[in-house]
C-alpha cells in the first residue's frame, strides 16, 4: 500500500512540474492534483492496455512513437473525467504525459517496491589479491 501511495505522489509530481512547463495544461488546486494523479494511474492501467491493442498496427508502423500520442490521450481522458482538470489540445497532453513519464521514470528509479527510498552501495571484491570494483 506504501508503494501505491508513493507512485500516486510521484504521478502528481509530475502532473505539477507538466502544468508548470506546458500552458495548455491546468489544474486547480491540490486536492484536483492528487485526484488526477490517482485517476491517471487507474486509465493507465485499465484503459490504455485496451488502446494500445486496437491501436497495435499503428504504432508499429510508426515505430512504436505513436505511444507517445496515447500517453497524451490517456491525459486527454483524466481531464475529461475531472472537473477542474483541463488540457488544451492533444499536443499539450502529449508533450504534458511525456513530461510525466519522464518525472516518473526518474523517481522509480531511487524507490523499491515496497514504496521505501533504496540506497544503493558499492562493494569491493577481492579475487586472487586483486581488487574488482
Amino acid at each position: 500500500m506504501r508503494g501505491f501511495v508513493t507512485r500516486v505522489v510521484i504521478t502528481a509530481a509530475g502532473l505539477l512540474i507538466a502544468r508548470a512547463l506546458i500552458p495548455g495544461i491546468v489544474i486547480v488546486g491540490w486536492g484536483k492534483l492528487l485526484l488526477a494523479a490517482l485517476v491517471l494511474g487507474l486509465v493507465n492501467a485499465i484503459v490504455r492496455p485496451i488502446l494500445f491493442v486496437l491501436t497495435l498496427p499503428f504504432t508499429i508502423l510508426t515505430l512504436g512513437l505513436f505511444l507517445l500520442v496515447l500517453n497524451g490521450i490517456s491525459l486527454v481522458i483524466v481531464a475529461y473525467l475531472i472537473p477542474g482538470v483541463s488540457v488544451s489540445s492533444l499536443w499539450a497532453a502529449t508533450l504534458g504525459a511525456l513530461v510525466v513519464s519522464l518525472t516518473s521514470w526518474f523517481a522509480n528509479g531511487f524507490i523499491g517496491h515496497s514504496g521505501k527510498l533504496e540506497r544503493y552501495q558499492q562493494r569491493r571484491i577481492e579475487v586472487s589479491g586483486r581488487r574488482i570494483d
